[in-house]
């Protein structure tokens, strides 16, 4: 999404340079760090397991808030109004399906050493091609959410430069620096460039909320505004947009808490009460982080009424640049923010980044290629094929093509499709593996055939009408015909329940 600002270029250049220095830094020293450890895959991938609290907050809350929260959801809300308060719900529906499944999880990942969500589904089914398709559906996931990432990344760099920097020399200037400090220090120095990225965007959010109230007034304007002109945007939403409100609640909420590099950072936590203590500080940020972006989208109503909907896109920029010609302090305020935002960007883009290599090193070459590899050949294995995966996106991201929306929405479309093999699993016994195939691959196949073909019956996204016959499968497949007992004997050694 490009942003267009009236800053000098080489401010924005130089914020950006200091960013690419610090990341860079912070990957040297994982590096220098833990040189000893960097052949295992626990210290590569997981950062030895021993995330504290606050790094494991801000490595969730990076994974969880992109950029794109900052530069997206104000325009979406300008155009909608109030209807999008949904946005704060979607990530509380993230934390409270967490809260479903992440600590049983985690206290199976210390018990059995577990590296990655495919992991955990090829131990608890044991079935080559459940665990295989799983994989396929998650790296999927991952390729596509790095490309998003890519391109954003791209054209925040222009915008901040005011087109100093082309679209394409930013995408390779980022992508090398995160591949550089992701090969130098793994999880850790993504955890710690997390830390400092999610820092620096909260405190580029508040400014811009807080220099928005003093400069553009506050919500009763934007409200006496709406109702004059706009009434729609202070309804509640009804019939059809509030069965979209639902679907997508639900399809964000559960595609988004077993995100691969999410689950990833459920393994990596210290302990169990630094994971829940974790959660409880994220349970927060909806109203701090989603909250606030929505607020500065109601302002803009008032502040920049009458946009279409294409520049209502720029909003964010046309606000940052009327509070950097207010003083100093906004504008370098507004460049950190931006520079800020960037930073997000490339912090979900190096976790997913991450646990893409994750996969292919351990649950498709380490399990099924080459079971005999050392940790370091999987290490590098991994480090290759996600560089090799890294030239590909860039490839397709030099000119992306507009056909690529409908492989974006495809993103948690299919991504869902393997909940009920990762959180069913956890807790039903009886779950059986052929059932949980065919549901899953079922899913996938009617999710991608109706968002290629434009179907959403009832208003209901794909995903979940995909997710539904994969439940459908799973549940009436296991009862028509349970697993076996020598499995559901595994079932019950693995997670301990009797059911």
């Amino acid at each position: 999404m490009e942003v267009e600002l009236a800053f000098s270029g080489w401010s924005g250049i130089l914020v950006l340079a200091l960013y690419g220095t610090l990341m860079l830094g912070v990957g040297l020293y994982a590096f220098l760090r833990n040189r000893g450890m960097r052949e295992s895959l626990d210290e590569y991938y997981l950062g030895g397991r021993g995330l504290g609290v606050m790094v494991l907050f801000f490595t969730f809350f990076a994974t969880q808030y992109s950029g794109n929260t900052v530069i997206g959801y104000p325009p979406t809300a300008y155009r909608m109004g109030y209807q999008y308060l949904v946005s704060v719900p979607f990530f509380i529906m993230i934390i409270m399906v967490y809260l479903l499944f992440a600590p049983r999880l985690y206290a199976l990942g210390r018990r059995f050493s577990l590296l990655t969500p495919v992991d955990w589904i090829a131990l608890r089914f044991r079935s080559r091609r459940v665990a295989i398709l799983a994989a396929t559906l998650m790296l999927y996931g991952l390729a596509n959410y790095l490309l998003e990432q890519f391109v954003a990344i791209g054209q925040g760099v222009a915008g901040l430069t005011g087109g100093t920097i082309p679209y394409q020399v930013g995408v390779i200037f980022f992508i090398v620096i995160m591949v550089a400090y992701s090969w130098l220090g793994g999880m850790r120095s993504v955890a710690w460039t997390d830390t400092i990225q999610g820092l620096a965007l909260l405190f580029g959010v508040f400014t811009l909320l807080f220099g928005s109230l003093y400069y553009f007034g506050g919500l009763g304007s934007a409200a006496e505004l709406m109702q004059a002109t706009t009434p729609e945007r202070l309804a509640p939403p009804e019939g059809p947009a509030l069965t979209r409100w639902f679907s997508l609640l639900v399809l964000v909420g559960i595609g988004a808490a077993i995100y691969p590099h999410a689950v990833q950072r459920i393994f990596a936590a210290k302990s169990e009460a630094t994971l829940k203590r974790s959660f409880i500080r994220m349970a927060y940020m909806p109203f701090l982080t989603a909250g606030v972006v929505f607020m500065v989208g109601i302002i803009g109503i008032a502040a920049f009424p009458g946009l279409t909907t294409a520049e209502s896109e720029q909003l964010v920029g046309v606000m940052a640049n009327a509070l950097a010609n207010q003083n100093a302090f906004f504008y370098w305020a507004m460049v950190l923010l931006f520079g800020g935002v960037i930073a997000a960007i490339v912090s979900t883009a190096d976790s997913v980044l991450l646990t893409f290599s994750s996969i292919v090193s351990n649950d498709l070459y380490g399990r099924y290629v080459r079971p005999d590899a050392s940790e370091y050949q999987k290490v590098l294995v991994g480090k290759l094929v996600g560089l090799v995966a890294v030239v590909i996106l860039v490839i397709v991201a030099w000119y992306p093509p507009a056909t690529l929306y409908q492989i974006f929405v495809l993103k948690f479309e299919l991504l869902i499709q393997t909940a009920p093999a990762l959180v069913l699993g956890l807790y039903w016994t009886r779950l059986n593996e052929r059932a949980v195939f065919i549901g899953m691959l079922v899913g996938a196949l009617l999710a991608a055939g109706f968002t290629f073909i434009g179907l959403r019956p009832l208003g209901v996204y794909s995903g979940l009408w995909g997710l539904l016959l994969n439940l459908a499968i799973c549940v009436g497949g296991t009862l028509m015909s349970a697993a076996s007992e020598e499995k559901r004997a595994h079932a019950r050694e693995v997670i301990g329940f009797r059911y």
